[in-house]
């Protein structure tokens, strides 16, 4: 059984008080709410309907096996983008300040072939909470034994090459996630120190009945319905998930495994050094926080640290409320951990990965 763990309040307490009451003077100055706005609308229709158009194309057998193997790839690079810039946010009640609409949009993670119960269990309460904390972060356990982001793991000889093959093992996330991560998960008896034994009988029905859907629409109807023998397709539906999978992992990879962020353990007692914001902020970092094409495909979770401080807050308002992170952090005394583009945030997590390769 893990550890029952617990944050000190007394390490920079003040740091959390001023930051909120900064931050909720922003909205309040200037009337406006802290969830989406009409450009946040208009990038979710633009995601849903943009898949909903690819997937068409795909089933309406237009086209030829190269034509349709490239509408795949696009699906899942889609299917990512619905998942940082739809999905996420509602699944954190963050779109919208009414229940329906969050519970509604979250909905879409199933076109991701992903539950949302489960994501809100592993995700929302399990890593928001023990961000980078060995052995209740399940985030940092990508593949237990063969890639080595928890210092505290045995250092194994094929560990000096992870650098190398951890990043094709980011296009099997999603695949992973459709065929066995929800199961694993969904029948664990606890996720980090949560008792997830028993779970509302609704949500058997949904899992089995989502997952079910998802490989009748992606993989039935594709057989029936097109004019490509059956490897065929199946290359297709292999392909989408590994463009998925590899946009998903390095866009959440380079968030908390970049070189900079900690990996703290509890001392004797159960207890974590820092208070809880403090602890985002030493475990957390940005990536290209001016590039707008990245906060456009990321969903803002380029801005991670906003992000984990706020994650009620729509992600349309992060770039706003960064000044006021970044100045807080600084006059406390406190990191502020960013890369300035995608690709030094990348060789940044290469590196780390090859520092924890070869260092016990």
């Amino acid at each position: 059984m893990a550890t029952r763990l617990k944050f000190s309040k007394t390490s920079k307490s003040p740091f959390w008080a001023t930051l909120r009451e900064r931050v909720d003077a922003y909205f309040s100055q200037r009337a406006i709410s802290p969830h989406a706005n009409g450009a946040m609308w208009t990038k979710a229709l633009f995601f849903l309907l943009g898949y909903g158009l690819i997937y068409g194309l795909i089933l309406s057998d237009q086209f030829g096996p190269w034509p349709i193997l490239g509408l795949a790839v696009l699906l899942g690079v889609f299917a990512a983008c619905i998942g940082f810039n739809v999905s996420h946010d509602a699944l954190h009640g963050a779109f919208s300040a009414h229940l329906w609409v969050n519970n509604l949009l979250g909905g879409s993670f199933y076109l991701l072939g992903a539950n949302p119960y489960v994501w809100k269990i592993t995700h929302n309460l399990v890593h928001h909470t023990f961000t980078n904390i060995p052995g209740h972060d399940e985030d940092i356990e990508l593949a237990p034994g063969l890639v080595r982001l928890d210092p505290q793991e045995p250092l194994r000889p094929w560990h000096r090459y992870q650098q190398w093959y951890t990043f094709p093992l980011y296009a099997l996330a999603s695949l992973s996630w459709v065929f066995r991560k929800d199961y694993v998960k969904f029948f664990k008896n606890r996720i980090g120190q949560h008792d997830t034994a028993t779970h509302p009988r609704h949500e058997y029905i949904k899992l089995f009945v989502a997952k079910g859907l998802y490989y009748i629409f992606f993989l039935i109807l594709p057989l029936v319905l097109l004019s490509l023998s059956w490897w065929q397709v199946l290359v297709g539906f292999l392909s989408m998930h590994m463009a998925e999978g590899l946009v998903l992992g390095l866009v959440f990879q380079l968030a908390h495994a970049v070189e900079g962020t900690s990996f703290p353990l509890p001392d004797e007692k159960g207890t974590i050094a820092d208070s809880w914001a403090v602890h985002q902020l030493y475990t957390t970092a940005n990536f290209a926080p001016l590039s707008r094409l990245a906060a456009f495909i990321c969903g803002g979770l380029n801005r991670q640290i906003e992000h984990h401080l706020f994650p009620k807050i729509c992600h349309i308002h992060y770039p706003a409320i960064t000044v006021i992170v970044k100045r807080t952090a600084h006059e406390f005394g406190l990191p502020y951990l960013e890369n300035p583009s995608f690709g030094s945030a990348l060789y940044s997590h290469f590196r780390l990965l090859k520092t924890l390769g070869r260092l016990a």
